[in-house]
């Protein structure tokens, strides 16, 4: 492994940007390649199988760009497959389940912590596994929120009916008596202040990213240095408009243009697509 390699990171669609942001913040130095699996969108309601041969595809499209790392930016993916992934291929790969256990048993004081995520994910019950083995004192809360990833997608976040849906999830968290949230989504921390409207201060929001980064950062001894920023290269199986929407917003600038193309032919996308940003088009990754 050359340090030079990039790191790859993957998700079902927009969400796995909160881990490149942390990334960036962290070691801007390091070149990022992203995929985003939108033409599978959503990964919480597809079957175990499909998710595992999703992610199969994903990381040999990654071991054709010569990655040191993969980052399974995607909690419905890291609860199923994992294993498998880790099993299978040569390079570290990362998951989001552990490193987000990590990071709420730090901050909870009741030991009583709630985790968001899809139906998948909840299903999986990776969770309540890793909690209880690391403290099985700490009791878990785990709300399915299906309808979170698409209003992320969709750009819905300051809107009406987004604030009165999670409401709607977060109630029985909020009648359990709570004092930790962890994001079992990359894509919910986009709902920041959505959920932090309905659940007030006290709260303890937890976004695993961070601690992922640091894990990343301690099984490859990266270290903080600045150097030459890097072209990153972003990738997309379906549409990519939403990134653009999704990156503006939560990143800032998003001077990158994304490609589409197909990791199987068999889904018939057409695999020479290509959208840039209405605003910019393609630039070096500098902002």
């Amino acid at each position: 492994m050359e340090m030079s390699q990039p790191i790859g990171v993957f998700d079902s669609g927009v969400g796995g940007l909160t881990v490149v942001k942390s990334l960036w913040e962290h070691f801007p130095q390091e070149q990022i390649i992203y995929f985003g699996d939108t033409v599978h969108l959503p990964y919480g309601s597809r079957k175990p199988e499909e998710i595992i041969a999703f992610g199969i595809d994903i990381v040999e499209f990654f071991i054709q760009h010569k990655t040191k790392a993969v980052i399974a930016a995607c909690n419905t993916s890291s609860s199923v497959s994992l294993p498998c992934l880790q099993e299978k291929f040569p390079v570290p790969i990362i998951g989001m389940i552990e490193p987000g256990v990590r990071a709420a048993l730090k901050v909870t004081k009741n030991k009583r912590v709630g985790v968001i995520a899809t139906k998948a994910t909840v299903e999986s019950c990776a969770y309540e596994r890793t909690f209880l083995a690391s403290d099985p004192e700490t009791q878990v809360f785990s709300q399915a929120c299906p309808l979170f990833v698409p209003l992320v997608e969709d750009g819905r976040i300051e809107r009406k009916e987004t604030y009165q849906i999670a409401r709607s999830y977060l109630k029985p968290l909020q009648d359990a008596g709570i004092d930790t949230l962890v994001f079992g989504c990359t894509h919910y921390p986009f709902l920041t202040p959505v959920i932090r409207h309905v659940l007030g201060e006290s709260v303890r929001l937890v976004d695993p990213a961070h601690e992922v980064v640091r894990e990343l950062a301690t099984a490859l001894n990266l270290n903080g240095h600045r150097g030459e920023v890097p072209e990153h290269l972003f990738f997309a199986s379906g549409q990519v408009s939403s990134f653009y929407t999704a990156g503006k917003k939560f990143l800032g600038s998003f001077p990158f243009s994304v490609e589409q193309i197909s990791l199987n032919e068999k889904e018939g996308q057409d695999s020479a697509g290509r959208e840039e940003g209405p605003e910019q088009r393609r630039t070096s990754a500098s902002s």
